[in-house]
C-alpha cells in the first residue's frame, strides 16, 4: 500500500489499514506500507492490535511533529522500518513537549514494540526534546545510513540494542547508545556486531544496564565521559576506538558505593567482568583506561591504551585482578595508580616505571638482545607502561630504550611489534612478570 504524505492532503492507495485525520496518518493493521512525501507538522502513528508485522518503507519521506514523535509506534506485534535504496528520509520532533506520563513518546522515532531498521537508504533523525530513536522493547539496526542528533540519548532500546550493519552516526547530549532495562539481568544489553558506528556523546558513548559486547564492525567513540559501560563488557572482534574524558571502558554490577557511572567505585570486587578476546581496541582516556569493578580477563586481540596523565587513575584498573592468557596489550599512563597483570597470567608481560615522564612523541622500545620486541610512541606524557605479548617470557630480562626525538602531541601515536633502536638510548632493564618502579627515564 502506498501512502503519500502532504500537508492537509495526505492520501492512501486504499483505505484498508490506514486512517487519515488532518496531518495524522494512523496505520492500524499488519502489512507493508510505502510512505513518501512531506508533513511539516504532522505524525505517523502505528497502532496495530493484530498479530503480524507492520513494515514501513520510507521512500523519500520527511515528517516533523512540533507536538511529539514524528513516527509513534503505539502498538504492533513487530515493527520494521525499511530505508528504500537511494532515498533520504527524515524524522524530527518538536522542542519541550510533555514526556512525563508513563510510556509517553519521548523520541522523534518512538516504539512500544520490537523495532528493526534496515534497508540501504538514509534516515536522519532529530530528537529535539529527549531521545532520537527509542524503543520500549528491543531495537535492531541491520543496515542503511542512520544519522541521529538528540538532546538526550541518541539511540535507546530498553531490552536490547543491536547494530548488525549499516552506518550509524550519533550526536547526543547524554548517552549515545543505551539499553536500560534494570529489572531483568538477561536483557538491557548492547551488541555491536557489524557495520560502522560513530558516537559523539555528552555522557557515555554506549551504556548498558546489562552486558555490552563488540563482536564485529567498526566502533568509534569520538567524545564521551565514559566510553563503553556495562555490567559486563566484552570485546571479541571488530575495530574499536574510544575517547573518554573519564574511563574508557567501565564494568560494574552497580553494587558498590562511591564513584560515578552506574554506581560502581571503591575497591571491592563486584563480580563484573571486562573480557577482551579478539579484535582491535584503542582507548584514549582521561580517567582509567580499562576499569573493571570486577575482574579483567584478556585472551586475545590487540589493545592499546593511552591512559590518564593524573595519578588518581591508571591505564589498567581492576578490583578483581587482571588475568592475561593471550593477545597483545600496550597500556601507558600515570604511575600513581598503575596496575600490572596478575603474576599467575600465562601470557608474558612487563611493566615499566619511569622516574620522570616519557613525553608525548618520544618512542619507547622493549628489546631482547638485538631484537626489538615492541615500539610505542604516545601522544601524551606518561610514566608507566605495561606491555603484554607473545614474545615476552616470564622471568627474562628486557632492555628499555627511549628515543630522543619528539613528534609533537598533535601527531597520531603509533604502536608496532618490532622496530629499530637507531637514535635511541638505553635507560634500564626490566624483568618480565615483575612490577617495577622508576628506571631513570628520558632526559
Amino acid at each position: 500500500m502506498k501512502v503519500t504524505l502532504q500537508d492537509g492532503a495526505s492520501s492512501a492507495s486504499t483505505q484498508t489499514g490506514v486512517q487519515i485525520d488532518g496531518d495524522t496518518v494512523t496505520i492500524s493493521a499488519p502489512g507493508t506500507y510505502v510512505l513518501s512525501g512531506t508533513l511539516t507538522d504532522g505524525t505517523i502513528v502505528v497502532n496495530s492490535a493484530d498479530e503480524g508485522r507492520v513494515r514501513l518503507v520510507l521512500d523519500n519521506a520527511a515528517v516533523t511533529n512540533s507536538q511529539g514523535a514524528a513516527l509513534n509506534i503505539v502498538a504492533a506485534d513487530e515493527a520494521v522500518v525499511v530505508l528504500e535504496e537511494g532515498t533520504t528520509n527524515s524524522l524530527a520532533d518538536g522542542t519541550g513537549y510533555d514526556t512525563s506520563a508513563e510510556d509517553a513518546p519521548n523520541a522523534a522515532l518512538f516504539s512500544m514494540a520490537d523495532l528493526t531498521i534496515g534497508g540501504s537508504g538514509t534516515l536522519k533523525v532529530t530528537g529535539n526534546t529527549n531521545d532520537g530513536i527509542a524503543s520500549k522493547d528491543g531495537l535492531v539496526i541491520l543496515g542503511g545510513t542512520v544519522d541521529v542528533t538528540a538532546a538526550d540519548d541518541g539511540i535507546r532500546g530498553k531490552d536490547y540494542l543491536v547494530v548488525q550493519g549499516g552506518t550509524v552516526t550519533v550526536t547526543a547530549g547524554d548517552d549515545g547508545l543505551k539499553s536500560d532495562n534494570e529489572d531483568d539481568d538477561t536483557v538491557g544489553y548492547i551488541l555491536l556486531a557489524g557495520g560502522t558506528t560513530t558516537v559523539d556523546a555528552g555522557d557515555d558513548g554506549a551504556h548498558a544496564e546489562g552486558d555490552l559486547a563488540v563482536t564485529g564492525g567498526s566502533v568509534t567513540i569520538t567524545k564521551s565521559n565514559e566510553g563503553l559501560e556495562g555490567a559486563n563488557v566484552v570485546i571479541a572482534g571488530g575495530t574499536s576506538s574510544v575517547t573518554a574524558s573519564d574511563d574508557g571502558l567501565n564494568t560494574t554490577q552497580g553494587s558498590s558505593s562511591g564513584g560515578g557511572g552506574m554506581g560502581g567505585g571503591g575497591m571491592a570486587n563486584d563480580g563484573s567482568q571486562l573480557v577482551t578476546s579478539g579484535g582491535t581496541l584503542v582507548v584514549d582516556s582521561g580517567g582509567d583506561g580499562l576499569d573493571s569493578n570486577g575482574q579483567t580477563t584478556i585472551s586475545g586481540g590487540t589493545t592499546v591504551v593511552y591512559g590518564p596523565t593524573m595519578n588518581g587513575n591508571g591505564s589498567l584498573d581492576s578490583n578483581g585482578g587482571i588475568d592475561v592468557t593471550g593477545g597483545t596489550v600496550l597500556a601507558a599512563g600515570s604511575g600513581g595508580m598503575a596496575e600490572a597483570p596478575d603474576t599467575s597470567s600465562t601470557q608474558g608481560w612487563v611493566q615499566l616505571g619511569f622516574s620522570s615522564n616519557v613525553t608525548a612523541g618520544q618512542t619507547v622500545q622493549i628489546v631482547s638482545g638485538d631484537t626489538v620486541i615492541a615500539s610505542f610512541t604516545a601522544k601524551k606524557d606518561y610514566s608507566n607502561l605495561v606491555f603484554v605479548g607473545d614474545d615476552i617470557t616470564s622471568g627474562q630480562s628486557y632492555d628499555v630504550y627511549v628515543g630522543s626525538g619528539s613528534l609533537g602531541s598533535d601527531q597520531l601515536a603509533t604502536f608496532s611489534l618490532g622496530g629499530s633502536t637507531d637514535g635511541a638510548t638505553k635507560v634500564g632493564s626490566v624483568t618480565a612478570g615483575q612490577a617495577t618502579g622508576g628506571m631513570g627515564g628520558p632526559r
